[in-house]
């Protein structure tokens, strides 16, 4: 979803971004190409386990008179990943042969991992290959 963000930045310092859609929740990169990624982690690490809702995103132009965003700085709009917020676990069921299941529980038990937590981890490696 696209948020807009207001980025401001000072000399001598890093750009600066503050989300109008999500109060007290801020972004700063060292150079403006790094801010995207800044603000999905900050959105991620805001809302983290809280339950608040996430609010919508809405045009800049909705702030564009609003004083705390006439210092002189400008407005971007950033795509957050909102599934990577809250990702909730999906209960599935797959078929595996029974040795293979075996093995992979005794892997799982000596990393002290669950088999669930295995998977994932394997899939997430196995996608990163690709």
């Amino acid at each position: 979803m696209l948020y807009p963000i207001y980025v401001h930045k000072e000399d001598d310092s890093a750009y600066g971004a503050a989300f109008p859609d999500i109060p007290g929740c801020f972004a700063g990169a060292d150079d403006i190409q790094a801010l995207p990624q800044a603000a999905q982690e900050a959105v991620e690490a805001h809302f983290g386990t809280d339950e608040d809702p996430i609010p919508a995103a809405s045009a800049p132009d909705v702030w564009a008179n609003d004083p705390d965003y006439q210092d002189g700085g400008f407005w971007m709009l950033v795509d957050i990943d909102l599934t990577r917020i809250r990702a909730r676990a999906v209960r599935l069921n797959i078929s595996l042969p029974e040795n293979l299941v075996l093995r992979i529980d005794a892997t799982a038990r000596q990393r002290g991992q669950s088999r669930s937590a295995f998977l994932a981890t394997a899939a997430e490696r196995e996608m990163a290959e690709a």
